[in-house]
């Protein structure tokens, strides 16, 4: 009795110290054997079991995969004064766990260093960089016009974006090569840096926006400016060929007139010119119709006596009597 409980302990003793003393390192980590807070030996990469020291080892393990640091949005002012909010965010990997173990100990630290050196790096390439220059991605892309300007051949600089210099990629490369070697120094291998997202200041958003309303009333008075010019332009025309009608039309009317007048003069002497009386009633009826024009009730005449009204209106006197 007594030996099979000495076999049952010495059992249980033994799967203890191989419990303790054995360990497994999956394909995604590397590990570290640590005696009493030291490291022992080399970092342990390969997959597979391994053992150690039973209590006084222990195991320290480590991811071998791509981790991610994504950063707070951060204040920060540009070259030009102006404050935006960067969201930055970026790729790394412990490529020396040994370098890692001893300046940093475990992920929560690296996260923190991460964040002290790339934020600082962030806002020292922003400072460098005016704002048109971190907003915009590409420097090799020509400026970009507004197509409502298309049809306004002066439009000028108006709605058109200066070229950049730099651009937000090599602002992003200029803080991912800063920042590399600081972390290489910690055995962490920086894979890449992005900027997530780019926000105004709120007081940078209310010029933008006035701005945007000052170039677009711009363009809005230019547009205008031209349909005034264009009015002007058919307005003249219209009433230069209003005039011209008119003109032509009055020429023509007078040519009428003038035909119609020599053509019924023509008339006239050829009726009048047959028989001598006729000529002479011819005359009388003329006289009547100009002194039917200049005389009425309210005319008042003064007659020469050898006036050929005054012998007239004698002769009706006469008739009368």
């Amino acid at each position: 009795m007594n030996l099979s409980i000495k076999s049952v302990a010495l059992a249980l003793a033994v799967v203890v110290l191989v419990f303790q003393s054995a360990y497994t390192v999956n394909q995604t980590e590397q590990v570290i054997i640590t005696q009493f807070g030291k490291p022992v030996g080399d970092p342990i990469t390969t997959p597979g079991l391994h053992f150690k020291l039973p209590f006084i080892q222990r195991v320290n393990s480590f991811d071998k995969r791509y981790l991610a640091w994504d950063g707070p949005m951060v204040e920060m002012s540009t070259k030009d004064k102006t404050y935006v909010q960067v969201d930055t965010f970026a790729r790394w990997r412990i490529t020396e766990p040994m370098r890692y173990y001893l300046r940093l100990r475990d992920e929560r630290s690296a996260q923190s260093r991460l964040e002290d050196i790339l934020g600082s790096e962030t806002r020292t390439a922003i400072a460098r960089h005016e704002l048109i220059e971190v907003v915009r991605s590409d420097k090799d892309r020509q400026p970009l016009q507004d197509e409502s300007l298309g049809s306004l051949t002066s439009a000028g600089t108006l709605g058109l974006l200066r070229p950049i210099k730099v651009g937000r990629a090599a602002i992003e490369k200029e803080v991912f090569d800063a920042a590399a070697p600081k972390l290489a120094e910690f055995g962490i291998e920086l894979l890449d840096v992005r900027f997530k997202r780019i926000n105004y200041n709120q007081q940078v958003l209310e010029r933008i926006y006035q701005r945007m309303i000052s170039e677009r009333l711009q363009i809005a008075q230019r547009f205008r400016s031209e349909g005034e010019g264009e009015a002007a332009r058919i307005n003249g025309n219209k009433e230069r060929d209003i005039h011209e009608i008119e003109s032509t039309a009055y020429k023509r009317v007078q040519e009428i007139r003038g035909e119609a007048d020599a053509k019924a003069t023509e008339i006239y002497a050829r009726a009048y010119a047959q028989k001598h009386g006729a000529a002479e009633f011819y005359k009388f009826i003329k006289s009547m119709e100009t002194y039917r024009k200049i005389i009425n009730a309210d005319a008042t005449l003064v007659l020469s006596t050898d006036s050929d009204l005054f012998a007239l209106l004698k002769r009706i006197e006469q008739r009368e009597h």
